[in-house]
């Protein structure tokens, strides 16, 4: 996978991303698309949808700004980046 759980120092071809609170470093050619890949463990197309076809229910922000879902595949992270994937829930 592109992201690891290690808080280690990251050398120049990796950067430091907080994801829904943990610190992890992901290789700097990691797209937003390839760590929401990544974190629900669902495969996705280059649109953002999922392989699969069926629904993923979930919004990612990148330092506080809603990503669509259409540019996941084209945002590349970089190192200090605070990401939030959320996920939709029934019921209340």
């Amino acid at each position: 996978m592109t992201a690891n759980h290690s808080p280690a120092t990251p050398t120049e071809s990796e950067v430091t991303v907080t994801i829904n609170g943990e610190t992890r470093t992901a290789h700097a050619d990691t797209t937003l698309s390839d760590i929401i890949a990544e974190t629900t463990g669902r495969q996705l197309q280059a649109d953002g949808t999922a392989a699969d076809g069926q629904r993923l229910g979930i919004a990612v922000a990148v330092d506080a700004a809603v990503v669509p879902r259409s540019r996941w595949s084209s945002t590349g992270l970089r190192d200090g980046q605070n990401i939030e994937i959320i996920t939709a829930m029934q019921g209340g």
